[in-house]
């Protein structure tokens, strides 16, 4: 039988194949890996089931897009989750997740969690950092695991959707998904107090079905590489640069030192965030750091 389904799991050369309601346990032919080519979570295939329920991965069709780090095919949008404490949210870190996202076409939507944590003054410090974030068109979510309220209407933004679940180590990803899918039941672990970070409890990349969608449970992370960006590249995945970069004078404008630099009008002016602005610079110079190095 030849059929066509998604991968929603792969567990030691195993590719669990959801067709039609039925999940097949295929392995990958022989040309996939003298071609070079592995097959991932999220990955349309077609594929032979001999005996029901067991089979054999002949094709993978085209990619719409594909991730490193957590290795995952055809994702359409990702939940950027940033607890507010233990670990302190930290703003450089979630324009460098965006800036990813952006590159892989992917749409983003913030969880800001751990909500509980802060205090009615912190509360309103962070409402005014998420109006940055809503104003270049970021959903925002304020989440905790006392208010289960507030995940409801996160649940409408996943339906046919392929969703990641991306943050750093210890910021409550696992508890979220828990928090939309009460019978998951996934593994969490408290933060170490000794190392400031959460431990990894997510081993594998999975497909889970909730709330009519796909999401991708996947192991947490702290850093992100930028050695593969080209610098005058980097403007096009900040949105509020994105829009403004054609009416720059000179073509491939940096927005460093350039003269007559609508970015940087847009900067003195106080359209575009301080903060948003020194972290392209920040990123900027990584990415010519790396260059130079290479």
């Amino acid at each position: 039988m030849l059929a066509e389904g998604k991968i929603i799991k792969s567990i030691s050369g195993f590719y669990y194949v959801l067709s039609e309601d039925v999940v097949y346990q295929c392995r990958a032919r022989g040309v996939f890996r003298k071609r070079k080519i592995t097959p991932l979570v999220g990955d349309l295939v077609k594929f032979e089931a001999d005996n029901g329920t067991d089979g054999y991965i002949i094709e993978l069709l085209p990619r719409k897009n594909e991730l490193v780090r957590p290795p995952i095919a055809n994702v359409e949008q990702a939940l950027v989750v940033f607890s507010v404490k233990e670990p302190d949210l930290s703003l450089q870190l979630l324009d460098k997740f965006l800036v990813h996202i952006e590159a892989n076409e992917i749409e983003a939507i913030i969880c800001f969690t751990k909500m509980d944590l802060l205090t009615a003054t912190e509360r309103e410090r962070l409402f005014d950092v998420a109006s940055l974030y809503r104003s270049l068109s970021y959903p925002i979510f304020f989440l905790s695991i006392v208010e289960q309220e507030n995940y409801a209407p996160l649940k409408a933004y996943l339906k046919d959707k392929i969703t990641v679940v991306a943050g750093q180590s210890g910021v409550g990803k696992s508890s979220l998904l828990n928090g939309l899918d009460t019978s998951l039941q996934i593994a969490t672990n408290e933060i170490s107090t000794h190392l400031g970070r959460g431990k990894h409890t997510t081993r594998h990349v999975e497909l889970l079905p909730i709330a009519g969608g796909l999401v991708a449970d996947t192991p947490g992370f702290s850093s992100l590489d930028l050695s593969h960006f080209n610098e005058e590249d980097l403007s096009l995945y900040f949105p509020e640069m994105k829009q403004r970069r054609e009416k720059c004078k000179f073509r491939g404008c940096t927005h460093l030192a350039e003269p007559h630099c609508a970015v940087k009008d847009a900067l003195k002016s106080g359209e575009i965030a301080e903060s948003r602005y020194n972290h392209y610079v920040q990123f900027f110079n990584e990415v010519k750091e790396t260059k130079r190095r290479y």
